[in-house]
């Protein structure tokens, strides 16, 4: 007796098999327009009304693929000059991936949380008009630079930051590199500042889309531009070549510039710092890593402070691990970055005056 399976059940196992065939390639293309933001720009093309790229969603979805777009061309001209490695994209995709999905929903649920909340408390009204505009991108860069802060000065909140400045290698890519917690905690801190400051909904999205992207283009490698200070746009605005400095562990450069375009708040609080072409910038963080190892990026930190509270003595010195800058240790042997920037610049200090004391 013949059990194969019979013409029908071939078609059937055919037809499966496609049907599997097209999900899968389905899945895959919208993967890659989700990534490259092709979507909106697509459906728009696709309706024929083309003079929707002249309102605000057809703007963002032209200016959507930028990021992915430079992103590629960063790889292509390092691969020219034969300096593009792999590795150096590791940590960065792998967070990508992970957080496609999980940390973007929370995010989004966050600022509607906190717009319901607090919008009825707003100390002042604001309309959608250039000069509020300009008052409620000064709000947003005060509330990035509380956030900004506060992950790089509160240990439980820079267990979620350090993700971001684990590369050892700055490039577009890096703009992917968050754990996937921390933008909702961004959020929560930025959306509820500025909406108690009186930035309308709609005027915060259109800040938030503006500052976004230019929060990924300051990512840019030297690769792709190798002298990022911009001329007199430095004076300014944050070129990417400030934002370099705030992602380096030498001494000059740890903890500053946390503005993301404006620098008036880096000013206002002193934590303005200029690159210094003369000091070649180490990116990373301080603590010892598993070279390119993306399990210790994501949670090396948490897995850390998890150790330090476990040894610490006492209740309150395990909740100062938590909630005291990263460095803190019960046992006075601190390692803050307040502490190394000082060490270094009384080192400094001595280095010149030690040939005038020669010389007398």
């Amino acid at each position: 007796m013949d059990y194969g399976p019979s013409t029908m059940d071939l078609i059937l196992i055919d037809h499966g098999l496609k049907s599997i065939n097209m999900e899968f390639l389905k899945a895959i293309w919208e993967n890659f327009t989700g990534f490259f933001g092709f979507g909106n720009l697509i459906d728009i093309l696709k309706s024929g009304k083309y003079d929707r790229l002249l309102t605000y969603q057809g703007i963002t979805a032209v200016l959507g693929p930028l990021i992915p777009f430079l992103l590629i061309v960063e790889i292509i001209r390092a691969a020219f000059y034969k300096r593009f490695k792999v590795i150096d994209y590791k940590i960065s995709f792998f967070t990508y991936v992970l957080n496609a999905f999980v940390g973007r929903v929370i995010s989004f649920a966050m600022v509607g949380i906190c717009i319901g909340l607090f919008e009825k408390y707003a100390i002042v009204k604001t309309s959608f008009t250039w000069y509020w505009f300009v008052y409620g991108y000064i709000v947003w860069e005060f509330a990035h630079f509380i956030y900004h802060y506060l992950a790089h000065k509160v240990r439980l909140f820079w267990c979620l930051h350090s993700t971001h400045h684990a590369p050892a290698s700055m490039n577009l890519s890096v703009t992917y590199a968050h754990f996937f917690l921390e933008g909702p905690y961004a959020d929560i801190i930025r959306t509820t500042i500025c909406i108690l400051l009186g930035v309308n909904p709609a005027m915060l999205f259109v800040i938030m889309f503006i500052d976004g992207t230019w929060g990924a283009l300051i990512h840019i490698g030297e690769n792709l531009v190798k002298d990022a200070r911009f001329g007199f746009l430095g004076k300014i605005i944050l070129t990417p070549s400030f934002h370099r400095v705030h992602h380096a562990k030498n001494p000059l450069y740890m903890d500053t510039n946390f503005c993301n375009l404006l620098n008036i708040w880096d000013r206002v609080f002193g934590t303005y710092q200029p690159e210094d072409r003369a000091i070649p910038i180490e990116y990373g963080i301080t603590r010892p890593m598993k070279p390119h190892s993306f399990l210790d990026a994501y949670f090396g930190e948490i897995v850390a402070l998890a150790k330090d509270v476990a040894k610490a003595p006492g209740v309150k010195n395990k909740f100062l691990y938590i909630f005291m800058p990263p460095g803190w240790s019960h046992t006075g042997d601190h390692k803050m970055s307040s502490i190394v920037r000082k060490k270094y610049f009384e080192e400094e200090q001595n280095a010149k005056l030690q040939p005038e004391i020669i010389k007398n």
